[in-house]
């Protein structure tokens, strides 16, 4: 089979690997797509070569077709299109046992900490499948993961109908929130200084403003008649996409954290107490965050065809971490694991 290895910064290899056989309790996915996502990029620039293990086949946003099982696995058939929902958890922490496997303390993420889904087979545990509806495009399914962040992170956040919200920076997980905020019946305002990116979000119906050339906090103040938002989401992984968050925030606002901030951040801590602000972390999702993805793809709840700017063969691998690098016009690139010409590439 073939795999994209990770080898070191900036450097894919195209590999043939035999297959590796199945535990009992293992399925085998034919993966036909692969998401590239921002944890990607970070590996890719060689920022966690401290916990990927080089050589590393990534990747976790995926989708594909079930090819064979373990002699422990029931339920699952041969053919059906499935997702990973790619944590594995101990059981047995602090975290586990107070009901919080997603943030295990010893959390195992599938396709960082240990083998992903950039190959042609791929080999899960066999509890971490999320079936998938039968006419549902294997390409628009390759989402459900970044759905699910942003279904987690609207849950998080307490959405209630009628709230205001700003999402600052209008990136795939940005847009996505946006969108399931909006879905949830929030009122939604999106900060993004990238032209390509407002467009897109334009053109899916979203409200976007460029923070260059309009006064954010000028633009909330008139929108929410002084108040200010009840909701910011951090998706920017900025200083000043953080500075601007925690500004449009209304008495005991929630500002929700979801971009990775690579360094420590200064924050105006006077404001959350003249506030009364409150911070939320919002990391990763759980089965039900999943599910609930699943039925926003399904229903066509989510612009999947406006985010995926382009599909590559898994031969482009570095052309595609490239183009994504470059920050041009490109939103999502999804990484085909199949032989074109192959049945369980489409």
């Amino acid at each position: 089979m073939r795999a994209a290895v990770y080898t070191g910064a900036k450097i894919f290899e195209v590999q043939d690997r035999t297959d590796v056989p199945l535990d009992p309790d293992e399925v085998q996915i034919d993966v036909t797509y692969t998401g590239i996502c921002g944890t990607d990029l970070h590996i890719f620039h060689g920022d966690m070569d401290a916990r990927v293990a080089i050589p590393a086949v990534i990747g976790h946003e995926m989708s594909g077709r079930i090819a064979a099982f373990g002699s422990n696995v029931t339920g699952w058939a041969t053919g059906e299109p499935v997702t990973v929902m790619p944590l594995s958890w101990c059981g047995d922490c602090p975290a586990c046992r107070a009901g919080n496997q997603h943030i295990c303390q010893r959390l195992n993420f599938i396709g960082i900490d240990s083998p992903g889904a950039m190959q042609q087979h791929w080999n899960v545990p066999a509890d971490t499948l999320v079936r998938l509806p039968a006419d549902l495009s294997l390409a628009a399914a390759a989402l459900v993961e970044p759905v699910a962040v942003a279904v987690h992170d609207v849950r998080r956040a307490e959405l209630k109908a009628g709230d205001k919200v700003v999402v600052v920076g209008g990136g795939p997980v940005g847009l996505l929130i946006a969108t399931v905020a909006a879905q949830a019946g929030a009122d939604v305002v999106l900060i993004e200084i990238n032209s390509y990116r407002r467009k897109v979000a334009e053109e899916v119906g979203l409200v976007v403003v460029d923070p260059t050339t309009v006064d954010v906090s000028t633009l909330i103040d008139s929108w929410t008649e002084g108040a200010g938002a009840a909701v910011a989401f951090e998706v920017s992984g900025a200083a000043a996409g953080l500075d601007t968050a925690v500004d449009v925030l209304a008495v005991r606002g929630r500002l929700v954290l979801v971009a990775i901030h690579p360094t420590p951040r200064p924050i105006n801590l006077h404001r959350f107490f003249w506030r009364e602000l409150i911070l939320v972390g919002a990391r990763l999702y759980d089965r039900s965050d999943f599910e609930r993805a699943v039925e926003l793809v399904a229903a066509g709840s989510i612009p999947t065809a406006a985010l995926i700017s382009r599909i590559e063969p898994i031969e482009n691998i570095a052309q595609a971490f490239a183009a994504l690098e470059s920050g041009g016009d490109i939103m999502k690139v999804l990484i085909n694991c199949q032989p074109i010409d192959s049945e369980a590439a489409k």
